[in-house]
Order: C-alpha cells, then structure tokens, then sequence
C-alpha cells in the first residue's frame, strides 16, 4: 500500500494483514508485527488469510476490520455452482504434495500446477514420505517435472533427507500446501513449524469458535523466513478452469510447443500440424502430461456447457 493510499484512509484506521481466519473474527498483524483479534464490520464483509485490510481499535484488546485492499494471486476453488471461490490471497507459491503412500494420482498434481499457471503463481512439488522407497515411475514423474523447470524436493518427517530442503523452497515466499488427503500435508507443517498446532488451539481459545468450526486457517511464520498458510478450504482444492482454449497455457510445456502449432487455435487434439502431439507421439512430450492436458480441456468443456454464465479464472 503506497503513503498516498495510507493517507486517504479515514482517521484512526490503519493497515495490516490477516493472518487467521474464524469465521467472523480474524487475527490481524498490524505494521509493526503485533496481532490483534478483529470483529468484521457488517454480514457481508468477507475476508480470507493473506489479506491485506484496513482496521481500527475497538479497545486494548479488541479490533474492527473495515474493508479489504486489492488482492493479487489469489487461490480459488470451484464451488458447487461452478463459480471461482477464493480461499487464500496475497500467495506467492503452491506446493504440491504427493507422497510414497498413497500412490500419487498424477493427473491431480498437473491439476494444481495448472492451476498455479493459470493464477500466476509459482509452484513446486514435494514427495513425502520417501522413508518409504520411491517406485521406478515415481522417479520417472519427478524426473519429468523437474526437466521442464518445477523444483522437485524429497522429503520425510521420519527419517533422511527430512525437510530442509523444503523449508528452502519456502523461504522469503508466502506458500499454500495442497495435496490429496494421506500425503502427510499436517506433518510437514507441524515438522517445519513446532509450534504450529498451539498457534492455532490459542487462537481457537480466543475466538471462542475452535473446538466447534472448521473454517480456521492460519499464516503461520517459517523459521528464517517465509510464510506458510494452513486453510481447510486447500483440503478440497479444485481449481477452477479457464476456457477450454485457454487450457494449454497451464501446461508449460504444451505452451511452448503450441508456437510451432499449423494452426494459432489449435486445440492439440485432432489438428494437422500440431507440434505438441507429434511432440507426444515421439516421446520428447510427456504422454502421460498430454494426456493431462486432454483430460482438463474436455473437462474445461463440460464446466463451458454446464455454467455457462461462470466467471472463468482470470489469467496472469
């Protein structure tokens, strides 16, 4: 926020970040790394972690939320009419997180890394549970994603390489995990951030809602730097589609090799001249990613047709 913004403010209100949510009270961070519980000023406030928003005392203990400022890179989901519901803003990073046990569904990594292109954001992948051993085609699929530029981390809670090297794509960053339920999302964090889980029995305590709701979610300081936001809503993440022509650029790849596509609109399925499946059929495309890509544009086409009238993603 600039001074001249600050400046335009009305008296006595002042600028932080909300760094928990429950519900109708939030944890707001003021400029000065203090955190204050905030009411919301009127029903049809909504806020999630990450904003940026403006508030004033109310008392020595207690504050109250006004508005929320802009929001960038936003993560959003699919709700139950097809509309983008966000979940989370201010993101810099999603990591994706598969792991040994269960087997990882691969589709649903492409899922979210898509869905990070589409949003701006920058991703990573981290395989957990690697005490465990990793499969042929494992390492196959990490391979794959690292030859077209996602940092790949290995980790454990349990044993070597641990999460050190996670905790370095996390660095100086505000990051989202996101990942299939059994990947072991909750022990990477409270791994990374032992303190994690009375941050957030002390903030339910405060907010008289914690044992009660699930709509908590918390930005929690890394140790060095870095932010790390733990939200219910990434526990069922979907990201929402764009338009089906617009599929491709959450592809890197596939992006790429649509310049040298016959055709501008080509849609990569039946075209003549289309660079990215005769990239697929001579193995210097991944087919099990264009595969990916297949299965996300009729998806995308089937949302078209079924909302109509959505708001698709905007696009960075």
């Amino acid at each position: 926020m600039t001074t001249a913004d600050t400046a335009a403010m009305p008296t006595g209100r002042r600028v932080g970040r909300v760094v928990a949510n429950h519900g109708r009270h939030v944890e707001v961070q003021d400029l000065d790394g203090r955190r204050v519980l905030c009411r919301l000023h009127g029903r049809k406030l909504l806020v999630v972690c990450g904003d940026e928003v403006e508030w004033a005392p109310e008392d020595a203990e207690v504050g109250l939320v006004h508005a929320v400022l802009p929001r960038h890179h936003v993560l959003e989901r699919l709700s139950m009419t097809g509309r983008a519901e966000t979940i989370v803003s201010n993101l810099d990073r999603i990591v994706a997180v598969a792991a040994a046990k269960p087997s990882p569904d691969w589709q649903v990594i492409d899922r979210y890394l898509a869905g990070a292109e589409w949003a701006g954001l920058s991703a990573a992948i981290a395989f957990n549970k690697c005490d465990l051993g990793l499969s042929a085609d494992d390492e196959r699929q990490l391979n794959d994603y690292a030859a077209i530029g996602y940092p790949v981390v290995r980790v454990s809670t349990r044993a070597e390489p641990g999460v050190a090297a996670l905790a370095t794509v996390l660095a100086d960053v505000t990051s989202v995990l996101v990942g299939q339920s059994g990947t072991g999302k909750s022990s990477l964090l409270n791994a990374l951030i032992p303190h994690a889980r009375a941050v957030t029995q002390e903030i339910s305590a405060a907010s008289e809602e914690g044992r009660h709701t699930t709509t908590h979610a918390a930005m929690h300081e890394l140790p060095g730097s870095g932010r790390l936001i733990d939200s219910p809503g990434v526990r069922d993440y979907a990201p929402p589609l764009p338009v089906p022509a617009a599929v491709g650029s959450g592809f890197r790849e596939i992006h790429r090799l649509a310049a040298h596509c016959k055709f501008q609109d080509c849609r990569h399925l039946t075209e003549p001249g289309c660079a990215v499946r005769t990239a697929a059929d001579d193995g210097t495309l991944s087919s099990r990613r264009y595969s990916s890509y297949r299965h996300l544009y009729q998806l995308a086409k089937e949302f078209e047709e079924r909302f109509p009238a959505r708001r698709p993603p905007r696009l960075r």
